[in-house]
């Protein structure tokens, strides 16, 4: 689960680290107010979507003199305006697609004098299972590129949970960051604060992009990126009240509500798969034969009729879709419980595409027998490969 911006500096600064003074404005009436309770001279206007390069992103319709998601104004007047601007249009960046995504807040906030722009970040490391620290001089708009073109630039460690964080692991960020005299100590303190908060609220990643250093010489979190673990929310139910649904794929969001695992993708061929390997095999195999998924759905051990009726018309809902494979090794799953929910979701939507089923296990000769006897115009599949390649030669005509 991700938040905004605006979400994620409250979060730093009720654990007392470093940000500016800002407001967020969800309407553009408000934008006034909120830039006057702050004190200038100068006023940061940012758009709040989930996805970084706003910077440089561009809306959809651009006028003339549009300076994309994040705007610099010199007066109360300049930032209510620019920030009327922005609210409602759609926002396109490098991580939105060109699809682009609405901006319906912004967040207000007082600008600061950068003397350099550092990264830093703290996320869960796959490989060790660890905590990792992952920190950069090059910070700012640009740190995909320095991780592509001079991945020596970036410093990266983890942390031994079995002797935990230490003042150590502080100081060999400072070093990295080129930090010296009391901004180590501040680093040291910075590392220890975020540390706290990552784990004190399951985080998978949090993101400062810029840390930048002030021409006073004091540190401060310019910008902030949180994602939380969607499976440990039911221990925060402060941080899932932050969630807002508006910025997620509706596919995405209705599965969420029948404990479904989706994932939106961008291929034509859409996946009803029970476990989480089966479903990577099944769109594996979906892309040797010379098609791409259109998802990752895996329906669980456990599913009812209900919740497989669900996930098919979340699939049908996809206009990308040209064709569906089912893919059902039944374990704890029955084989009649998936073709009883097929069944009920083919009547209720519809079906306009190919669909191929392959069934084994706990009840197949049962499940088959509900599929023949329902007069559907089904593929039956022998087993994964002869699946794939009958959706494929279906769906390429």
């Amino acid at each position: 689960m991700n938040i905004h911006e605006y979400q994620a500096k409250a979060l730093l600064k009720s654990y007392g680290a470093p940000v500016s003074d800002g407001r967020a404005v969800l309407k553009a009436e408000d934008a006034k107010t909120a830039a006057g309770e702050l004190d200038g001279p100068l006023w940061v206007v940012k758009a709040q979507i989930h996805a970084g390069g706003r910077g440089k992103g561009t809306f959809k319709e651009a006028a003339a003199g549009d300076k994309g998601g994040v705007r610099l104004a010199h007066s109360v007047e300049e930032a209510a305006n620019e920030a009327r601007k922005m609210l409602g249009r759609t926002l396109v960046t490098k991580q939105t697609g060109p699809a682009g995504k609405q901006v319906n807040r912004i967040y207000i906030e007082d600008g600061s004098d950068i003397e350099r722009e550092l990264y830093l970040a703290v996320l869960v490391d796959r490989a060790t299972s660890r905590i990792a620290f992952v920190a950069s001089t090059e910070g700012g708009m640009d740190i995909e590129e320095v991780a592509h073109s001079t991945p020596e630039k970036i410093l990266s460690f983890s942390v031994d949970p079995a002797t935990g964080l230490s003042d150590f692991h502080g100081r060999r960020v400072a070093f990295a960051l080129g930090l010296k005299g009391p901004q180590v100590k501040q680093c040291v303190a910075l590392i220890r604060t975020l540390y706290k908060l990552f784990v004190d609220k399951d985080m998978e990643m949090l993101e400062i992009n810029p840390l930048v250093v002030m021409k006073d010489g004091n540190l401060k979190c310019l910008d902030a990126k949180m994602g939380f673990d969607g499976n440990a929310m039911y221990r925060h139910a402060d941080i899932l009240s932050l969630r807002d649904e508006t910025e997620e794929d509706p596919k995405e969001l209705a599965a969420s509500k029948f404990d479904l695992n989706y994932i939106a993708l961008d291929g034509e061929i859409g996946c009803m798969v029970n476990g989480a390997g089966l479903a990577m095999a099944t769109m594996d195999i979906i892309k040797l034969y010379g098609a791409s998924p259109a998802n990752f759905l895996d329906v669980g051990g456990g599913a009812t009729t209900e919740k497989v009726t669900e996930a098919f018309k979340i699939i049908t809902s996809d206009p990308h879709v040209k064709g569906i494979l089912v893919n059902i090794f039944g374990g704890i799953m029955r084989c009649d419980i998936i073709a009883e929910g097929i069944i009920a979701a083919v009547k209720e939507v519809g079906l306009q595409v190919p669909l191929v089923v392959r069934l084994e296990g706990t009840n197949v000769e049962k499940g088959k027998e509900i599929i023949a006897g329902s007069g559907l115009n089904v593929i039956a599949a022998d087993d994964l490969k002869d699946g794939a390649e009958k959706i494929v030669k279906a769906v390429k005509g």
